[in-house]
């Protein structure tokens, strides 16, 4: 138990008592106790196995390579179509994860068997990820814009085309691409 992560468990919130409940289930696991991404986060050597957060109509158990974790109970979610590696067991209930303990138990020390496995998982790269017709037509058009895209991270790139495809409307799709093209010629990504 890190006392540095206290305050995740004790602050006043909806899901306050089945969040309390996870830390006990998970502090069984003998795994560090940290705090990451101002989440409570169990590691392993260094490595960040799973943790403990809460939205608005649930608190889950996120586990960093869950793509890779045996899911017997199909009780696994994938927390949006463009995350790739980590999956989340999800709770609305103290109840809940009280019948579900021993399950959640058994994910928990999945989990640690995959990290200590070494296994990794394989990311698409970025030229996997579409490009939206609109910024493909711009870059044909932007040779300096097209050249400063391609000096970008990777991660930076998939960021600008996961957002600039987002978007439902062409229109907003141009808006977007228009709004940030300053960002990109400075070589700076979307949150940057």
């Amino acid at each position: 138990m890190n006392p540095k992560v206290n305050f995740c468990f004790e602050k006043p919130s909806k899901f306050q008592k089945e969040m309390q409940e996870l830390r006990k289930i998970a502090l069984k696991t003998k795994l560090d106790e940290d705090l990451k991404w101002g989440q409570p986060t169990y590691i392993l050597q260094e490595k960040n196995v799973f943790l403990i957060h809460q939205f608005k109509e649930y608190c889950a158990l996120l586990f960093f390579k869950g793509a890779l974790m045996k899911d017997p109970e199909n009780i696994l979610i994938q927390q949006s179509a463009n995350v790739q590696s980590a999956m989340q067991m999800r709770f609305t209930s103290l109840k809940e994860i009280k019948n579900l303990e021993k399950t959640i138990a058994k994910y928990l020390q999945e989990a640690i068997k995959v990290e200590k496995s070494g296994k990794k998982i394989v990311l698409k790269t970025t030229k996997e990820f579409e490009i939206p017709k609109e910024f493909s037509k711009i870059l044909e058009d932007d040779k300096a814009l097209k050249l400063a895209f391609a000096k970008l991270t990777p991660g930076r790139q998939r960021a600008y085309l996961l957002f600039f495809s987002n978007a439902k409307q062409e229109k907003t799709r141009i808006q977007r691409i228009e709004k940030n093209k300053d960002r990109i010629l400075d070589g700076k990504g979307l949150t940057d």
